[in-house]
């Protein structure tokens, strides 16, 4: 009787294993087929009976399962990819399958593709996840994390952006090297590439022009991430501490320095970041943006001149900077503010109107001074209808009709 339950447990046994088979199988096939969601459902079955498999069907199971759950590669959900992932690796340590290890590759790269997808259309959360859990995949490529919490800060969790950026720091995350482009000949773009890569791509002719291109270190912007987290969260002291512990590391970082002016400018503190900006003044002298960063502080203290001395200085060094050329259009006009509020304050009296035609010459004057600036903004940014509609209403002011016909007609 005993050897009669332990024949028929062994053809139970042998059926339970034949039906497994069967299933991992059917899944492979679905695989190759393209058929992700069909090969998940025969592999749910097969998972139930995978304790009566060998180590070959084992393993031959959670590679089926990660390409299951790796499907394309396009549009992934995280938890998708996690699965993959983590069948790839049991398969790894299963067989160290060449497959397999192909297969984890592939689930980073589309962790990858789907987190810039994310970012393209401006889901920084989903991005940030991904790039998390893509740099937990592999803690050396912290480049992903770096990433990760790049994305955060856009999404505005700061409590997490806040630990990304902390556990860069203790790592002493640099991220400078160097970035290895050539231009394609077919579309006429420059494209980053691996320097191996690109030594195969000239070598075709399909890409010419190779530029090698430093990236800076991101020690600074990750100081002043940091500390910019403190002041949202309404904790400055903590920022001017993350900032000044950076520089003790970093004594000569014009970025830091940097980062500690944008600082006290985001605290309101204008005095404190107008003398660090003239600190690295001395630091970095043919730097156009730091003249009209400086300019632009200068001019929301009410120093309209020396902003407009720090913006021509930015135009020395970069003649096509219209952003400094319009703010100097903008300092100019400034000046007026005061010369209409005295005009509009006026009586009817002889000396009145004698005054007002005095201030009216003066206030000429001033249009006169912003319109060859002007028309240089207009030549460099046809399109943009506020200028145009600025300089309409200054030629007329100074009787210039057949400028403002122009003008209004390119408006038309």
């Amino acid at each position: 009787m005993k050897s009669n339950i332990f024949t028929v447990a062994l053809s139970l046994l042998s059926v339970a294993a034949v039906a497994q088979k069967s299933e991992i199988k059917d899944a492979g096939d679905a695989i190759d087929d393209g058929k992700y969601a069909e090969a998940k459902t025969q592999l749910k079955t097969a998972e139930s009976l995978l304790s009566e498999a060998n180590e070959k069907w084992t393993e031959r199971f959670y590679l089926y399962k990660g390409q299951a759950y790796l499907g394309s590669g396009e549009n992934a959900s995280l938890e998708d990819l996690e699965i993959a992932a983590e069948a790839f690796k049991q398969a790894q340590d299963l067989g160290n399958s060449d497959e397999a290890v192909q297969g984890f590759d592939q689930v980073r790269n589309a962790l990858v593709q789907s987190a810039i997808n994310d970012q393209n259309t401006e889901n920084y959360k989903n991005a940030a996840d991904k790039l998390h859990y893509s740099y937990q995949l592999n803690k050396q490529d912290t480049l992903y994390l770096y990433y990760a919490a790049a994305n955060s800060l856009n999404a505005q969790d700061y409590t997490t952006a806040l630990e990304y950026y902390e556990t860069l720091k203790e790592l002493g995350f640099d991220g400078s090297g160097v970035e290895y482009l050539a231009t394609n000949v077919e579309t006429g773009e420059e494209e980053v590439m691996n320097k191996e890569q690109r030594e195969l791509m000239l070598k075709t002719g399909e890409y010419k022009d190779p530029r090698d291109q430093k990236i800076p270190s991101k020690k600074g912007e990750i100081a002043k991430n940091i500390a910019l987290i403190y002041i949202q969260e309404g904790e400055d002291e903590k920022a001017i501490a993350a900032i000044k512990d950076a520089k003790e590391e970093n004594p000569d970082n014009v970025a830091l320095l940097q980062a500690e002016a944008d600082v006290y400018y985001r605290m309101g503190d204008k005095e404190k970041y107008n003398e660090l900006m003239q600190e690295m003044v001395k630091k970095n002298p043919n730097d156009p943006n730091i003249y009209y960063n400086l300019g632009v502080t200068a001019a929301e203290l009410g120093d309209n001149e020396k902003a407009i001395e720090y913006y021509k200085k930015a135009l020395e060094i970069d003649p096509d900077m219209t952003n400094a050329r319009m703010n100097i259009v903008v300092a100019i006009l400034a000046k007026e503010r005061s010369i209409i509020d005295e005009m509009n304050g006026l009586g009817m009296s002889k000396e009145d109107n004698k005054r007002y035609e005095e201030l009216e010459e003066e206030r000429n004057k001033i249009y006169k001074q912003a319109v060859p600036y002007l028309e240089k903004v207009i030549e460099a940014d046809p399109e943009n209808t506020n200028v145009i509609r600025t300089a309409i209403n200054i030629y007329n002011q100074l009787g210039e009709d057949e400028k403002a016909k122009a003008l209004k007609a390119r408006l038309q």
